[in-house]
């Protein structure tokens, strides 16, 4: 079945092919199985041209962003090790091992298991009825399944699923996107049939298939083992650089329509081309026919940022010592211990005795280190309570009754000097005594050892956010907490009028990815990130957003360059390919915000 079949036409095959099969229970799916590639083998083998999206319900997003694709985006070290995300990694070449887990008392199934040779990568599709984890979660490569089966039909679903393709010439797959799969078997064949529903990228479900078959041979151990070590291939690429081609000098775009003497508005993609009718309706009207205006969804705001329901404070176990607690504000960090707790970020007044409540079920020690990472309410509003509130007799019973009576002076408030000299100067971020750190540093480093842990404490070298970022890294427990350099629920922040450029944002960011390392097994894991506002993440998610924000900055540096106004480079719409994902027409933060300081930025 081809993928550009209707998601009805393709689910109508995959029921003829399940009709011509004997009925069972269950059907067992264990065995090593090597891909067929009869099915759409130049984009699975040779690889897909640059500019072809035939086919595909692609949206306007989409589109632009494959459209300034530069292929050697992924010569970056960074990149090299990048693994193919669970919606497309089946497509290549590979072996396939599938085995089940099952209660050794019970044998009940718990999951099925997948071990795919290509990245070397592990999937667990849970069967025990788990539910999937909750908003704050962590993305990865393959996501988070859990399967279930329809007579012998196994059906999955897949959501938590890091940023990839569509299609591996530049098309993308959010992280917003989720995954339906249908695996069937007939005989020594099985089928697998996968629904992609991508509300950034995709106007309509994306429909692939594909065969694979038996082994009937013992595979070599060798042939599932997949190591990546990333190496330096150009010695003279500037650091920090993103390949990308600017809005509409890609030189290469036009080689696959000329090539194949393909009309434009085919070429370029879109749910009409999925469908039979579409040729004919292209040869009656002309070349210059146009989708009518229905057939592609309208341009998407980016969904509003999860918070816990009224004010509550949901708490995350990251790894090692450090725990994640997002409330109405962003998120807090919170390493605990037996000397006591580090608190990354205060959240602001109103919820500060619902975040003390919240550290207390995961630390019963005295808050020893409140660490500003900015000036704002959401990363030091907080400090005066938690100050207060968080001091607690070491004789105390329980260890979390020393509320009154032993408030304040234990607490050590930390930030960057800059942060104090705004708190303590004439004007709107002019704060009372009990709200100001307590001690501070210059320069580019701080640093405080507690719970038997080295926390480094690190200023950008370029005011970013505002000019008094701090990054924190929790060494042992190996997390860093990002502040609002980082988000993954909108546009980084510049407050220019607090200092704030997006030189520093991305210097800021480059900080982070130098400072965390992946498992390179598995290019994921390793350093753990919380960031500003919105889910747990890790070094490839800092890698997708700085990459997105450089492009912007070079964009825009680039028109600016050119001489156009800001009216002309916000009517080029330099950020339309991530405004589905990141963007917003209102609130405190606009997409028109965002554009205006970059260009202000730059251009004095």
């Amino acid at each position: 079945m081809h993928h550009r079949l209707s998601l009805t036409a393709g689910l109508c095959l995959l029921g003829l092919a399940m009709a011509s099969t004997p009925a069972r229970a269950q059907a067992d799916f264990s065995g090593t199985w090597g891909a067929r590639y009869q099915e759409d083998f130049p984009e699975r083998i040779p690889g897909p041209e640059l500019g072809d999206y035939l086919g595909l319900p692609i949206t306007p997003a989409a589109r632009q962003f494959g459209d300034s694709w530069d292929s050697s985006r992924i010569g970056l070290t960074e990149e090299q090790c990048r693994v193919h995300v669970s919606p497309y990694i089946y497509r290549g070449p590979l072996n396939l091992r599938i085995w089940e887990e099952r209660d050794p008392s019970t044998q009940q199934l718990i999951a099925i298991k997948h071990h795919i040779s290509t990245y070397d990568q592990s999937r667990t599709i849970y069967m025990d009825g788990r539910p999937h984890p909750g908003p704050l979660a962590r993305h990865t490569w393959m996501g988070f399944s859990t399967g279930r089966y329809d007579g012998n039909l196994l059906v999955v679903t897949t959501t938590h699923i890091k940023f990839g393709w569509h299609r591996r010439n530049g098309l993308p797959m959010s992280d917003q996107a989720t995954l339906t799969e249908f695996f069937s078997r007939n005989g020594d064949v099985m089928t697998r049939v996968s629904v992609t529903r991508d509300p950034v990228y995709l106007s309509e479900p994306l429909v692939k298939s594909e065969d694979f078959s038996l082994s009937t041979v013992s595979q070599a151990p060798q042939s599932f083992i997949y190591k990546c070590k990333p190496v330096v291939e150009l010695a003279d690429r500037e650091l920090g650089s993103v390949p990308a081609f600017q809005l509409g000098e890609n030189p290469f775009i036009e080689e696959f329509r000329n090539r194949h003497s393909v009309p434009e508005i085919a070429r370029r993609g879109g749910a009409d081309t999925m469908y039979p009718e579409f040729m004919d309706r292209v040869a009656s009207a002309g070349a210059n026919w146009q989708p009518p205006a229905t057939s592609t969804l309208p341009s998407r705001e980016a969904a509003a940022p999860w918070h816990p329901a009224d004010g509550e404070i949901a708490v995350l176990p990251v790894q090692g010592h450090i725990y994640m607690l997002a409330g109405p504000e962003g998120n807090s960090t919170v390493q605990a211990g037996d000397q006591g707790v580090i608190l990354v970020d205060t959240q602001g007044a109103p919820v500060a005795d619902r975040l003390f409540a919240a550290i207390r079920t995961v630390a019963a020690g005295p808050i020893q280190y409140i660490i500003n990472t900015g000036v704002h309410d959401a990363a030091a509003g907080g400090n005066a309570r938690l100050t207060e509130l968080g001091p607690t007799r070491r004789d105390a019973n329980p260890p979390g009754a020393g509320i009154g009576g032993n408030t304040g002076g234990d607490t050590v408030a930390l930030a960057h000097e800059n942060v104090l000299n705004r708190m303590t100067a004439a004007g709107p971020d002019r704060k009372p005594s009990s709200e100001w750190p307590s001690e501070t540093y210059f320069g580019r480093r701080t640093e405080i050892f507690l719970n038997d842990e080295a926390v480094q404490v690190y200023h950008p070298a370029d005011a970013a956010h505002t000019d008094g970022d701090s990054i924190v890294f929790f060494r042992k427990s190996d997390v860093i907490a990002t502040g609002d350099i980082f988000l993954t629920t909108g546009y980084p922040f510049i407050d220019a009028a607090r200092g704030g450029h997006i030189n520093g944002i991305i210097d800021g960011l480059n900080l982070v990815i130098d400072l965390a390392v992946p498992d390179h097994h598995i290019q994921e894991n390793g350093t753990l990130i919380v960031p500003g506002d919105g889910r747990l993440s890790d070094e490839q998610d800092v890698i997708e957003y700085r990459d997105m924000v450089t492009i912007v900055r070079d964009r825009i540096q680039y028109m600016i360059g050119k001489g156009m106004t800001l009216a002309q480079v916000k009517a080029a719409r330099p950020t339309l390919d991530f405004d589905p994902r990141y963007g917003s027409n209102n609130g405190p933060w606009t997409t028109d915000m965002f554009v205006e300081t970059i260009y202000r930025n730059l251009a004095n």
